[in-house]
């Protein structure tokens, strides 16, 4: 019986070890295909790192310059009402009324211009962030194209073995 256990168990492992198959030796074609594929990798995202951080400044830049014109604009505005109440203060009675609603149009017209300047900036900056998300969108493509194609070609050499 322990002869007859003893061939089963030698058994046994002869057919695991010929179960086992070693791993495919990769070719220089594979391995070479394989490093091409990695320095396109490599050389695609640098470039699309690159991409989106100047998407970023040009973002943060039209955002820092729409900040400064919407602060020109109220300063504009504020100096223009401050004008108008001047006139208003050093009219004489009975001239007061005529002067306050000249002051009155006068702030209007200075309400308006900044809020036109302020929709202006906020369209520049609304524009800035829809192109950088296209850009970085576009960018992202490329590089996922690239690694496919990487892919595809190692895979190609490692089927001609």
């Amino acid at each position: 019986m322990s002869k007859l256990l003893a061939a089963l168990i030698a058994s046994l492992f002869a057919s695991v070890a010929m179960a086992q198959t070693s791993a495919p030796v990769a070719t220089p074609a594979v391995t070479k295909a394989e490093m091409k594929a990695d320095k396109a990798d490599t050389k695609a995202m640098n470039s699309e790192a690159k991409t989106d951080a100047k998407a970023d400044a040009s973002v943060s830049k039209t955002e820092s310059k729409a900040s400064k014109k919407k602060a020109d604009a109220a300063a504009d505005a504020s100096k223009t009402k401050a004008k108008a109440q001047a006139k208003v203060d050093k009219a004489e009675p009975s001239d007061k009324a005529k002067q306050e609603a000249k002051a009155e149009k006068t702030e209007a017209g200075a309400n308006a211009d900044q809020a036109k300047a302020n929709v202006k900036a906020d369209t520049k900056v609304a524009k800035a962030k829809a192109d950088a998300k296209s850009d970085k969108t576009k960018a992202a493509i490329k590089t996922d194209k690239t690694k496919a194609e990487g892919q595809a070609d190692v895979d190609k050499a490692a089927a001609k073995q």
